[in-house]
């Protein structure tokens, strides 16, 4: 356990930080899954409807630091692909 008054604040800190960041993570992972499901059920519409709504999201969470930049970009160019691949089928 941390001995000074200052690690222990640190401690505090870091915990409600940590709180923070996954309220944040599962609120991209819930827009990425409402993506994903609409995928699966091969609506088009609803799929871009979803992802028009999850990119400003995920966008976000990226300039705050919570997912990686490139993470960001890799779920968006996926989920777009996905969502092609259904308008072209």
């Amino acid at each position: 356990m941390a001995n000074t008054a200052q690690a222990r604040k640190r401690v505090r800190q870091n915990e409600k930080a940590r709180r923070h960041n996954a309220s944040f993570r599962s609120m991209v992972r819930t827009y990425i899954k409402k993506v994903d499901a609409a995928i699966k059920e091969k609506d088009y519409d609803k799929a871009t409807t979803a992802y028009n709504n999850a990119v400003p999201v995920i966008d976000r969470m990226a300039d705050k630091g919570i997912l990686h930049k490139n993470k960001a970009a890799r779920h968006k160019s996926r989920l777009n692909s996905a969502i092609l691949g259904l308008k072209n089928s």
